[in-house]
């Protein structure tokens, strides 16, 4: 902040230069203080950013062919609008059925990998040895039915409890009838894949702020000239040290939220169209709305959401078609994941995402921990946003270099 815009500079010394970082201090905890208190409107704050922003860039990218902006506003929420609208009829549905499916079967594909790693077992006592599991539940066998207390004896349903760390973790108190916390864990198992089988009644949850959403980016982008310069007006009014203090740092902050997000839209596109080829061809085509929209989603997760994407694929490709197309699933993922990291990434982030795999699994937990869904999703735009931005020193502009002198 400049001396003559220094609404402080009156005071006496230190006082002139210590309230200035005060304000800016009390200023952005004022704004903190505002998105706690509109927490529960946070869904809908997200979605109506992320829809302005993909409208406003195909807005600004059609200028050179389309001169009128109202007309560039109208076709872009137009094009928008219908393809939401082409997914929810025709996508919606039928991801909604496979789901509740899936979730039917769950148990069911938990018995067919338990079947698999007790024959391993037997094969390999190795394995055995390094799931203890496997060897005190070789002798009762999870029954075939498919029943839910099938899970209680299921080896897999505890090492996905573990990895999903569902249940009490501190209990492993040893009683009578195995082990404490475990039938919690379970039940949670159980529980997580209820909740998916009715992810239509979520879905149906968020439709009203869905549609606020697409009103409100609307309104915003056609009216955004106008909303700019009522906001940059801030700056001749007795205000001007709070527009100061947040305004450029909101701005660079939304700039790099809204890249992150838009680059990883791409790139869960084209992870989940190569997804849907790979699983037709391995004869999963009844069920590729389902996986395509599970990686879809997935793929907003960095690092982490390549595991949770691959259990309902390997899961179904066992039950139904076996062991090999299971293997030969986790090479179409692999596959897929090494397109994503060295030809998607490099191309499409560009260098300014870049960041270290073993750092954003530590940005994902603590930001899981902390925040739960919102933290996954803002986490590594945050961080990047305060390591490459916030705290960055700017570089002063050097000075041109004089021109030599020549003697007439």
């Amino acid at each position: 902040m400049n001396h003559e815009d220094n609404p402080f500079r009156f005071l006496p010394q230190p006082w002139d230069r210590i309230f200035p970082h005060v304000a800016t201090v009390v200023v952005w905890g004022m704004f903190f203080g505002v998105i706690y208190l509109l927490r529960s409107f946070f869904l809908l704050l997200f979605l109506t950013f992320v829809f302005s922003y993909i409208q406003a860039r195909s807005v600004s990218r059609l200028e050179p062919h389309i001169k009128n902006r109202i007309v560039r506003v109208v076709l872009v929420a137009l094009l928008f609008l219908s393809i939401l609208t082409a997914a929810g009829i025709f996508l919606v549905p039928k991801v909604k059925k496979q789901t509740e499916l899936f979730a039917s079967q769950f148990t069911t594909y938990l018995s067919r990998v338990d079947q698999e790693l007790f024959s391993l077992s037997k094969r390999y006592p190795l394995l055995g040895e390094l799931v203890p599991e496997l060897a005190s539940k070789q002798e009762q066998p999870p029954p075939e039915g498919g029943e839910k207390k099938g899970l209680k004896h299921s080896p897999t349903a505890l090492m996905l409890q573990q990895l999903l760390r569902l249940g009490d973790p501190g209990g492993t108190q040893s009683t009578g009838g195995g082990t404490q916390g475990v039938g919690s864990g379970v039940q949670n198992v159980g529980h997580v894949i209820g909740t998916l089988g009715n992810i239509g009644g979520k879905i149906a949850a968020t439709t009203s702020a869905f549609l606020l959403s697409l009103l409100f980016s609307f309104l915003i982008v056609l009216d955004l000239p106008k909303l700019g310069a009522s906001v940059r007006a801030l700056e001749s009014t007795k205000l001007r040290f709070i527009y100061r203090s947040v305004a450029g740092n909101i701005r660079d902050f939304s700039q790099v939220l809204g890249k992150a997000l838009e680059a990883q839209l791409i790139i869960a596109i084209i992870n989940s169209f190569l997804t849907a080829i790979g699983i037709t061809l391995l004869g999963l085509g009844e069920q590729v709305a389902f996986l395509s929209v599970i990686v879809f989603f997935c793929s907003f997760f960095p690092v982490i959401g390549v595991f949770i994407s691959s259990i309902p694929i390997c899961l179904i490709a066992l039950q139904t078609e076996g062991l090999q197309i299971m293997l030969l699933a986790i090479l179409l993922i692999c596959i897929i994941h090494l397109i994503e990291g060295y030809i998607l990434n490099p191309r499409i982030y560009g260098s300014y995402m870049r960041i270290n795999s073993v750092i954003i699994l530590i940005i994902l937990t603590i930001g899981g921990k902390l925040f739960d869904f919102w933290g996954l999703i803002l986490g590594v735009p945050i961080c990047t946003y305060v390591f490459g931005h916030a705290i960055r020193i700017k570089e002063k502009s050097e000075p041109e270099p004089l021109p030599p002198v020549t003697g007439d």
